[in-house]
């Protein structure tokens, strides 16, 4: 009798361990978000936060807005060196400021010294958000 239990113990014992992983398996997959969707978010994530940083670096590294800064004795690099601090939200906003802003200024709506002065506040908003958050 001893034996017959001893057996059926053992029996009980392998089949829980070959069960567990698929019903670990079938957990995944049944999990609130599936997780091939959580990556896709986060890639998704990534590369905004990519284009939008792109965007920004491209317009403080233009003549005009070098110059504007040069003008207003803002160091540039400096700039360009807080631009990856900034949160996923501020980096968005920037960048569509600085698209609005190509394109009037593109369109003739803006004047070099209008350029220039928005461009020293948007400068100075990068440091101000910067010191900010380092709070």
């Amino acid at each position: 009798m001893f034996q017959f239990q001893l057996q059926m113990r053992n029996a009980m014992v392998w089949m829980l361990a070959a069960m567990i992983p698929v019903v670990s398996a079938a957990a995944a997959e049944s999990h609130v978000v599936p997780l091939t969707e959580l990556h896709q978010a986060a890639v998704a994530s990534t590369e905004a936060r990519r284009a939008n940083l792109d965007r920004v670096e491209h317009f403080f590294s233009s003549d005009v807005a070098q110059a504007s800064l040069r003008a207003a004795k803002i160091d540039g690099d400096q700039v360009m060196k807080a631009l990856p601090l900034l949160s996923d939200e501020e980096l968005a906003r920037l960048a569509a400021r600085t698209d609005r802003l190509q394109t009037d200024f593109a369109a003739g709506a803006l004047s070099t010294l209008h350029l220039t002065y928005i461009v020293i506040a948007l400068a100075a908003a990068v440091f101000v958000l910067i010191i900010v958050a380092a709070r």
